[in-house]
This record gives structure tokens, C-alpha cells and sequence, in this order.
């Protein structure tokens, strides 16, 4: 018998026949579970299941099965984090539905307050709304939520993060004592819990495995890779796939914008999607990308809430997501019913470190690979197009093109017209050159590089008692000739001394940026390091990168007893978090030539 194991969980030949009309076949785990327990009267919920599980039909349609369809009255209301899920559960439920004549209202922010009014006037069962919009009609008594049966909170962790828990109290607090409440996170945090004792009822909790069918079926890479070159790198990624369909993850807007442009730059059909976009942008881009105009969605974490586009071949971790449960519902965004996707991470040398432990947290196997060379691309691109005209070559071709073929290839090679007519058509598709040089590690190098360290920090050991511009607690202070006057900021130094020197970014300490200086802290080894890379570069005469005196300049007040307390205080001193001296844009924006940081040029004073 046809989908026995959902018409074992208790529900109608309605529901069933919307189920069959889906393709849906066997219930996932939170169904199962779910469903049983939300037909029986009374009963409330708190379920964690993860994006992609199934969950939207967990609730919807024991909701379905119990309103009363065509009396006008809402019935059931469910929160959503975003404008975004908002739309895509009610369109969900409304597909669930069959020929019920339950009506579904999507209620949010953005959108036009009176065809809402108008709509809600009609007369709906259920809403799915977004917290402050939801509070707004309440507040005007648009919203009569007098016969309210069910109130679902959907991805409450991510309401909670974006500061929705007032709304959502407030929500709850108007609403009848008597209606069941369903509770529905990805993560249980105490906020979630705390919230389900303070306005349920003795609830029945359901948590589902934690690793769930979307890890086992994604194979998850890594690339180490500059920050020059991530954006080289991910156009070879996109190259070498033959439908690439993907959600390439920005951490900020500006980003996400300027790696959407140059995609689409280099003719890729590419679209950005963040906050800053009206509701009719982001609603346009999604729904293109849904019906396949679009193969590339640049996105944030927080625009792609709740997106739920199906069969994507590719998540990409353009920038390395700030915690694992970050990277778990990135990644749970492909591999979904039993497809198979690909995740792939970009991390930068000094991020190594970060993202072991993304990986030991997220329990997830993930491997590292090298970027893919040009010519493997290219003779992937060769592969495709040969199949392609493979294909074309294997239909009958129409009589009134034989006669054209034939005036044509008169008195030709027909492997040369034929060469001829592909080149026309792939144009320089097939030319290694497109693709930049990118810069690989050379072990040999950086075993060198090791062994000249330790050499160097055995030589500070011995003379570090003799040398007087030692801090005496256990770094460097270095001076260097450029400062806010030449457009220097923080950030740019870090990733300059990353660059040219070779440095870690934890080895980098209280940096300051003065009006034409700046001071940095190194440890011994380091700081030799930066001044053997900077030994050749001067600026009339003296070195760009030296030693910071013990007293004058910047620090002229300091007196030594000072220094030595402030170098105990700074000893094993750890570097704020990594995202906060992360760059918004990327190094790419400020590379030069070849591709590198450099310290901008000292600006020269205007004549008056």
C-alpha cells in the first residue's frame, strides 16, 4: 500500500493524497515522531530537528487535519524568523493542504500593511507570520486571535539570536491560555528551554539524531587558500562542475556585494542576497534562482535563514563560518533527500588553527584537497563540450540544414570548419590563460623556513639579556614608518605582515596606529622575522620596519619600570577573538599586481 508508513502515523486520505501529489514516500524521523503525538488533543511539543528534516510537514499537517477549513477564523499561527521562511512555510502548508478549503496567509514586514488588512478582513485559518509584523496587527486589532488552537514558534533559536524574544513574549502573552504551543529549534540553548517552561505546558520533548541525513550524503572539502585567491578559486570550482547550483556563504553585506559583482563581471549568472535589498529584490532574486535563471546565490547567514532551494549541488564557505553550528546548517542546505552535495571551505593559512576545531566540534569527516589546476579544468571543459556535440550528433538532423552543411563544407577540411564553428561558439573557453596563478606552499620552503626560526629564536635565548630593545617580557616592539596619514589602518597592517613576512596572525600584539608611525608586538623569533623581510625596504635612508627605541617617541612617557610591568601584563597575553579584526571585503580589493599586500606609498606633502 502506497505511503503506509504516513497513513500508520494516523493521518486522512486528504493529507495522503497532497503527500503523493509531493513525491513524498517514507516520513523522516521528526515525523514520525511529531505527528502521532500533535493529532492526539492536547498535546505540545518542543522538537529539535535540524533544516532539511522534514519539519515543516511535522506540524503542518496535524494543523491541517484539526482546524476547521472555511470558517474564516485564524486558528493556527506560526512564527518565522524571517520574511523569507515566512513565505516558504506558508507556500509549504498551502501544498499540503489538497482540496481543503483551508486558506494560509503570509504576514511580514516589508509588505504591503493593507493588502494584509485586506486579506486577514477575508478571512484565513492559518498565518504564518514574522514576530513584529505579527505584533503590529495584534496591537491594531487586525489580528483576532480569539479561536486560536495552535501556536508554533518554527527555528526559535534563530528568533532568539536575532532579537525576536520580546516580540515573541509579547505575541505570547496575547494570545488564549488555552491554545496548544509547538516549539521547533535546530539547537535547544537555555533561552529555548527557559521559554518552553515559562509558557508550556508539561510539553513532550523530541530531539532527532544530531547527525542527519544531509551530512552523510555531502562530501565536505577544504581549501587552504589566500585571501587573494579565494575568488580565482572558487571560479574554477564553479568551471569544473557541470551544473553547478550552489550558495556561495559571505560574512558581511559589502562582501557578499562585491563577490556577486565580480561573478557576474566574468559572466556568471550570479545574484548577491542581503539585508540591504527591499523585500521585492530579495523575493525577485529567490524567485529566479528557484526557476533556475540564477545557478550562484551570494548570501549572508542571515539572508539565507530559512531558504529552503531545493536539489543544490554546492554549498560554498567563501568565509569561515564563526561557529559549528553555523557550519552544520550551511551545510545541511545540499545533500537533501537523499541527493547527493558537495560543501566546500575556504580557510586562509592563519585560520588553520579556528577550523580544527569547526571540524572536532561538528563531528564532521572533512578532508582537505588542492585547488583544482587549469588544465584539469580545461580538459574537464573538453570532456563537456564533446559530449555535448555527442548528443546534438545522435538526433536526426532536419532535411533544410543537409543542403547548407554541404554548400559550406564544398572544397573545406571539414575538421577545420568543423574546429572552426566549435571556436566560434566556445570562444575562449578552452584558454588556460583565463585563469590566474595561484600562489601554493612549497614544503621544502617552509621547512627552511622552520629550521631558520628555530635557529633564530635559539640565537634570541642566547643574546636576549644583551640586547636592549627586547621587552624583558618576552617580545618585540617594532616601529614602522607608515601610519593613518598613508592610509594605513589595523587590519591592512595585520594582513601585510601576514603577507610579506610570513607571520601568523596570533603572533601580531597591541597594534597601534599612530598619525605617521605605528607600533606592533612580536615575540623574538617573530619580530626577526618581520625585520629580516623588511631589512632591504627603506625610506631616505633608514629601514621602513625597525626596532622601536625603549623610551621616546610614541612611548616617550612610558618609564622603564612600566614597560616591565606592562610586559608581564601583555606576557601569554591572547590576541582578541579572530572575527573581530576580520576584513569585511576580503584582500583581494586591495591587492596589487601580483596579487600581494604591500605597505602603501608614503603620501607626499601638497605645496601651498
Amino acid at each position: 500500500m502506497e505511503l503506509e508508513g504516513f497513513r500508520e502515523l494516523g493521518l486522512g486520505e486528504e493529507s495522503l493524497k497532497a503527500l503523493k501529489e509531493k513525491g513524498f514516500e517514507e516520513p523522516t524521523e521528526i515525523q514520525r515522531r511529531a505527528i502521532p503525538l500533535l493529532l492526539k488533543e492536547g498535546t505540545e511539543i518542543v522538537g529539535q530537528a535540524q533544516t532539511g528534516t522534514g519539519k515543516t510537514a511535522a506540524f503542518a499537517l496535524p494543523i491541517l487535519e484539526t482546524v476547521v477549513s472555511g470558517n474564516g477564523k485564524v486558528q493556527a499561527l506560526i512564527l518565522a524568523p524571517t520574511r523569507e521562511l515566512a513565505i516558504q512555510v506558508s507556500e509549504e502548508i498551502s501544498s499540503l493542504r489538497g482540496e481543503r478549503r483551508t486558506e494560509v496567509a503570509p504576514i511580514y514586514g516589508g509588505a504591503s500593511m493593507a493588502q494584509q488588512l485586506k486579506r486577514l478582513k477575508r478571512g484565513v485559518e492559518i498565518v504564518v507570520g514574522t514576530p513584529g509584523r505579527i505584533l503590529d496587527h495584534i496591537r491594531r486589532g487586525s489580528l483576532d486571535l480569539s479561536l486560536l488552537e495552535f501556536l508554533v514558534l518554527d527555528e526559535a533559536d534563530e528568533m532568539l539570536d536575532m532579537g525576536f524574544i520580546e516580540d515573541i513574549e509579547a505575541v505570547l502573552r496575547a494570545v488564549p491560555e488555552k491554545k496548544r504551543m509547538l516549539l521547533f529549534s535546530a539547537t535547544m540553548p537555555k533561552e529555548i528551554m527557559k521559554l518552553a517552561e515559562s509558557f508550556m505546558k508539561n510539553p513532550e520533548i523530541i530531539r532527532t539524531q544530531k547527525q542527519d541525513t544531509a551530512a552523510i550524503s555531502t562530501d565536505q572539502i577544504y581549501y587552504e587558500v589566500r585571501e587573494a585567491d579565494k575568488l580565482e578559486a572558487l571560479t574554477r570550482i564553479i568551471d569544473r562542475e557541470a551544473d553547478f547550483y550552489g550558495v556561495v556563504f559571505c560574512r558581511t553585506k559589502l562582501q557578499c556585494d562585491e563577490i556577486g559583482q565580480k561573478l557576474h563581471d566574468r559572466g556568471y549568472d550570479a545574484a548577491a542576497l542581503h539585508g540591504d535589498l527591499s523585500q521585492r529584490e530579495r523575493e525577485q532574486i529567490l524567485r529566479r534562482m528557484k526557476e533556475h535563471q540564477i545557478s550562484i546565490l551570494v548570501a549572508t547567514d542571515v539572508a539565507a535563514r530559512g531558504l529552503d532551494i531545493q536539489d543544490l549541488t554546492h554549498v560554498i564557505n567563501y568565509t569561515i563560518p564563526q561557529d559549528p553550528e553555523i557550519y552544520i546548517h550551511r551545510v545541511g542546505r545540499t545533500g537533501r533527500a537523499g541527493k547527493n552535495g558537495t560543501a566546500i571551505t575556504f580557510i586562509t593559512p592563519s585560520e588553520s588553527r579556528k577550523f580544527s576545531y569547526i571540524r572536532k566540534a561538528a563531528r564532521s569527516d572533512i578532508r582537505r584537497e588542492e585547488i583544482p589546476r587549469a588544465e584539469e579544468i580545461i580538459e574537464k571543459k573538453k570532456e563537456r563540450i564533446k559530449e555535448e556535440i555527442l548528443d546534438i550528433l545522435s538526433a536526426e538532423p532536419k532535411a533544410q540544414y543537409i543542403e547548407i552543411a554541404q554548400s559550406v563544407l564544398a572544397g573545406r577540411d571539414a575538421t577545420e570548419a568543423f574546429a572552426q564553428i566549435l571556436s566560434s561558439i566556445y570562444k575562449n573557453d578552452l584558454d588556460a590563460s583565463r585563469y590566474k596563478d595561484i600562489a601554493v606552499k612549497d614544503k621544502s620552503r617552509e621547512k627552511s623556513r622552520r629550521e631558520k626560526r628555530e635557529e633564530s629564536r635559539n640565537k634570541e635565548r642566547y643574546d636576549r639579556v644583551k640586547a636592549p630593545s627586547l621587552d624583558e617580557g618576552g617580545t618585540t616592539r617594532l616601529f614602522i614608518a607608515r601610519g593613518r596619514k598613508d592610509g594605513l589602518t589595523k587590519s591592512m597592517l595585520i594582513n601585510i605582515l601576514i603577507d610579506q613576512a610570513g607571520v601568523r596572525d596570533e603572533d601580531i600584539r597591541d597594534v597601534e596606529i599612530n598619525e605617521t608611525s605605528s607600533f606592533v608586538s612580536a615575540p623574538f623569533s617573530v619580530a626577526e622575522t618581520i625585520l629580516k623581510a623588511y631589512s632591504d625596504r627603506t625610506m631616505k635612508g633608514k629601514p621602513v620596519v625597525m626596532r622601536a627605541k625603549p623610551e621616546g617617541g610614541a612611548r616617550s612617557s612610558r618609564k622603564k619600570s612600566t614597560g616591565r610591568k606592562e610586559a608581564l601584563r601583555t606576557k601569554g597575553k591572547k590576541r582578541k577573538r579572530w572575527e573581530d579584526d576580520y576584513q569585511p571585503y576580503g584582500r583581494d580589493t586591495r591587492d596589487g599586481d601580483d596579487g600581494r599586500y604591500s605597505f602603501p606609498d608614503r603620501k607626499k606633502k601638497r605645496k601651498r
